[in-house]
């Protein structure tokens, strides 16, 4: 844990293998079946370029990652680079017309002008916990709490995290334990996942990966993130 503020939680340092997390969750009999199944899954590390890592993922949202890559890749050449003030200078037609939908356009202006402004000091998030990271971009329109949860995970590479708004996790709860409603009950399973929730959803997603390439015929597939 590094030290933070008084009275500011503890931030989590990221993992740098799953030795200890692995040997934690498996604790749970079910979710050591799925473990069991699947090949490992690489350990995270946190971005550098924390700005451009959430404007991507807001590009890719509701996109398959190939069409996500494409429009990335398009937005980046033609501007030169992504950052607040390409984005900026840009302008929202010329945004629209490499492929944004408007709502996403507002959404990564709306990130540049908070960087450049200084609503938020996207260079300081690392050192913020996790709640803390939550509320500093959530007031941006178009950021909401799942947003920022996979930006700690895959962003800021947090290893606790878990996102109940998440349909495929929510999926996977249920398919784990279909006993139990959802609510207080599967809150409760979840936070006995806790330090390591962040590599428990990673499972899920895998699975439901391989359920899915089976459902189809196809071969098991190596497990993939959501972003």
């Amino acid at each position: 844990m590094t030290t933070d503020a008084p009275g500011q939680p503890a931030v989590s340092p990221p993992l740098t293998d799953h030795a200890a997390a692995l040997a934690w969750l498996s604790r749970d009999p079910d979710l050591a079946g799925v473990l069991a199944r699947l090949p490992p899954l690489p350990v995270l590390t946190p971005t550098a370029d924390p700005f451009g890592t959430l404007v991507r993922s807001v590009v890719g949202q509701q996109l398959s990652t190939r069409a996500a890559a494409s429009i990335h890749a398009r937005v980046a050449e033609a501007l030169g680079g992504v950052s607040p003030d390409t984005l900026l200078r840009a302008g929202p037609d010329q945004l629209r017309a490499l492929g944004l939908s408007w709502a996403k356009v507002r959404t990564v202006r709306a990130l540049a002008d908070a960087a450049l402004t200084g609503q938020v000091d996207f260079a300081q998030l690392a050192t913020l916990p996790d709640e803390a990271v939550i509320a500093a971009l959530t007031p941006l329109p178009g950021i909401g709490r799942w947003t920022v949860e996979m930006f700690l995970m895959f962003g800021l590479a947090r290893p606790d995290v878990f996102s109940f708004g998440d349909l495929v996790l929510r999926q996977g709860l249920a398919r784990l334990s279909p006993e139990l409603p959802p609510g207080a009950a599967q809150q409760e399973r979840v936070e006995a996942w806790s330090p390591y929730r962040t590599l428990a959803a990673r499972v899920l997603w895998a699975e439901a990966a391989r359920l899915r390439l089976a459902a189809k015929g196809a071969g098991a597939p190596l497990p993939t993130d959501p972003l």
